[in-house]
């Protein structure tokens, strides 16, 4: 496993087919935590937990140095891993409440559907349609609304894109010249393409194309690889057509 550094204080941690991310400042803060399984395709053997105290070691810091937990949404691959890290550091964990009342209670899905086109079928098949319901239940410390300002790491701005999932939050830093976090919104796995499976696709398009007034030169996504240079032309030129 090799930590991908996207951006002077980002870092891409690949987890199986998921990806967790690092802002590294003077503090440390973690969007997503992967997912807690251990031998399975998303994780590796070691798992999720294992795997990311690596990629902390690996850029010169230690779990204890994690400040802040950003949640994208309730999927196992996402917050199944949660619990674990935080028993590895004190952090204070954020997330949106149509999900964060879910993981408290251990819960990690809603209904999917895939998203149109037959290879999205397939996959839904493959990867999403035996996805796990449970995680470990865990603590949620803030309720994140729509449009919040969190201080963290110079100001994250959180955006409530549901389609995919509810509760699903994206993490926008203008630092760097300006970086989305952008979840499940959108793949990127060989194109940049919508996820493959949604509670509402129809909704899920219309929180793609809210991601678009916002000035972000590099997109980070949950899976696939991170756009580095011009993302939100890439995101109109898309979804805005």
């Amino acid at each position: 496993m090799k930590v991908r550094k996207i951006t002077p204080s980002v870092f891409e941690i690949p987890l199986g087919v998921v990806n967790a991310f690092l802002i590294n400042q003077n503090e440390l803060t973690l969007i997503d935590t992967g997912s807690r399984q251990t031998g399975s395709r998303q994780t590796g053997s070691g798992g999720s937990t294992h795997q990311l105290i690596q990629a902390i070691e690996q850029i010169g810091r230690v779990p204890g140095d994690i400040r802040h937990i950003l949640i994208t949404h309730c999927h196992a691959d996402h917050a199944g891993g949660l619990a674990d890290i935080q028993r590895a550091c004190e952090a204070t964990t954020y997330m949106h409440a149509a999900d964060a009342s879910m993981v408290r209670e251990g819960k990690a899905l809603r209904p999917l559907t895939p998203a149109p086109g037959l290879l999205n079928k397939a996959l839904f098949r493959a990867f999403i349609a035996k996805s796990p319901a449970q995680i470990t239940p865990v603590k949620i410390d803030h309720e994140v609304s729509d449009g919040e300002l969190l201080e963290i790491a110079g100001g994250i701005q959180a955006i409530h894109v549901p389609g995919h999932c509810a509760g699903q939050l994206v993490f926008y830093w203008p630092q760097e010249g300006g970086v989305l976090f952008a979840a499940d919104t959108a793949s990127n796995i060989g194109w940049l393409q919508p996820s493959i499976a949604y509670e509402n696709y129809e909704e899920g398009l219309r929180s793609l194309r809210k991601l678009t007034v916002h000035p972000f030169e590099v997109a980070c996504f949950g899976h696939g690889k991170a756009i580095r240079k011009n993302a939100v032309s890439r995101f109109r030129q898309k979804w805005l057509r």
